[in-house]
């Protein structure tokens, strides 16, 4: 019996070790466990595709503000992927939406406004986002001179503002001051503006001024800045069946002056597009006129002291100066993506109208700030004391309360149109045909394109 006594008390320190063994290592299993949930979130972020169409350092500016975006929370992670430029992003998206595989965001440029308006099954409006995921939004926060551009006949905000500008004068100090003219005043009037770029020539100048984008500036933002109509239908905002005006005698004798100057490169037209923009940053022009996008471009190029100013008008117009109108692109949402994705692109839009993230977003990239309050934290930083010439386009859009004629442009096919008044004006530059004939011609091909939209949009 003692040996069993003896044999018992072994097994039960046998016992006692192995209960403190499987005690230890069920502690550390559940500490493997804790930290593994500790280091995983609940459920995984939802990606939300956005497709856009900017490149170089645009491109890394908006991939910031992305991540930025996803940094401030867990639940939703913005995706962008460069598409080429906007028609090919357009593009891209059309063909897309047709195999379902269409991102939930698309960076849109506004000339294609009235096109993506048309497609109404695709679009989830902007204002109809908002109101259905409960994101707080008032549109009075927005610029009207910007937000205006991209609401419907109701004043519903259609698409997202995202990247603006609005056409600007640029000069050159240095040549001013050699051609006895003040290196301070930047020429106010078109009158002005002749008188300035002859006395440029005269000292030696290869041409006195030359744009970009000329339908842009000598017709679209002509038109706005004096107060004309582009076109009947309050350009376009009012229906489909709108015809263009751009063949009236104020723009015709804007072209005649323009015309007139080329023969001896007062003005001395550059083509079409931004091909403008080097010829000033060399010292070939003195004068140019061009996007306020491009400002910063320009500072790092340019070997010159530069000077700005707003862009010029006829003083013999009634209703000029007026406000200029916008070029540059929005965010449209498409339809028939997840409901959860749809609940991160109103936060992205709630996160990206957050004064402090509009204000870093316009300082960076040289875009107008959408709201007030992103303009007003920009000043109050100080930021246009050290950045002369950068607070131009906001003056200049928000000049006076846009008007029917300075809203904007709702016409189908734009991209078209403005191809073929582009052709007209070349044509008059050239010497070709007469300002009158030359913009006869842009109406008459412009209103064909605008009646070939009309009969192939379902709101007909």
């Amino acid at each position: 019996m003692p040996g069993l006594k003896q044999g018992s008390r072994l097994s039960s320190c046998d016992t006692g070790r192995a209960i403190v063994t499987s005690a230890s290592r069920l502690l550390q299993v559940l500490a493997v466990f804790a930290a593994l949930a500790l280091a995983a979130p609940v459920r995984a972020a939802t990606d939300i595709a956005l497709w856009h169409a900017m490149s170089g350092e645009l491109g890394r500016q908006l991939d910031k503000l992305a991540a930025d975006f996803n940094a401030s929370q867990p639940d939703y992670r913005i995706v962008p992927t460069y598409k080429g430029n906007y028609t090919e992003t357009v593009t891209a998206a059309i063909f897309a939406f047709r195999s379902r595989s269409q991102p939930a965001i698309v960076q849109v440029n506004e000339v294609a406004t009235a096109t993506m308006t048309a497609a109404k099954g695709a679009i989830y409006p902007v204002y109809s986002l908002m109101r259905d995921q409960g994101e707080p939004f008032s549109l009075n926060d927005y610029l009207p001179a910007v937000s205006g551009y991209y609401t419907d006949a109701a004043g519903n905000l259609l698409s997202f503002p995202f990247n603006s500008s609005t056409p600007i004068l640029y000069y050159n100090k240095t040549m001013f001051r050699d051609a006895g003219l003040d290196p301070e005043a930047p020429p106010k009037t078109w009158p002005e503006l002749g008188a300035a770029a002859k006395r440029l020539r005269d000292r030696g100048a290869a041409c006195g001024f030359t744009t970009s984008w000329p339908s842009w500036i000598h017709v679209e933002n002509f038109s706005a800045f004096h107060n004309l109509p582009l076109a009947t239908r309050a350009n376009g905002f009012a229906g489909l069946d709108a015809e263009l005006t751009i063949n009236n005698p104020s723009l015709v004798h804007h072209i005649a002056a323009l015309s007139e100057w080329q023969k001896t490169k007062v003005f001395d037209y550059s083509g079409r597009g931004q091909s403008a923009e080097p010829r000033f940053q060399k010292g070939e022009c003195g004068i140019f006129i061009g996007s306020s996008a491009t400002r910063a471009d320009i500072k790092a190029n340019s070997k010159f002291e530069i000077g700005y100013g707003l862009m010029p008008y006829w003083p013999d117009m009634k209703g000029a100066p007026q406000n200029s109108i916008i070029g540059g692109a929005t965010l449209w949402v498409l339809r028939d993506r997840p409901r959860e994705e749809y609940k991160g692109v109103a936060r992205f839009f709630s996160y990206l109208s957050q004064p402090g993230v509009q204000a870093a977003w316009h300082q960076n990239t040289g875009y107008l700030p959408v709201t007030r309050a992103a303009f007003e934290l920009t000043r109050s930083q100080g930021f246009y004391e050290r950045n002369p010439g950068s607070a131009i386009s906001f003056e200049q859009i928000t000049l006076n309360p846009p008007t029917e004629n300075s809203k904007g442009i709702r016409l189908g096919s734009f991209v078209l149109i403005r191809g073929a008044i582009e052709d007209e004006l070349e044509q008059a530059f050239a010497g070709n045909k007469s300002a009158q004939k030359a913009l006869d011609s842009a109406v008459e091909r412009g209103n064909k394109l605008l009646r070939q939209f009309e009969r192939a949009s379902p709101e007909r």
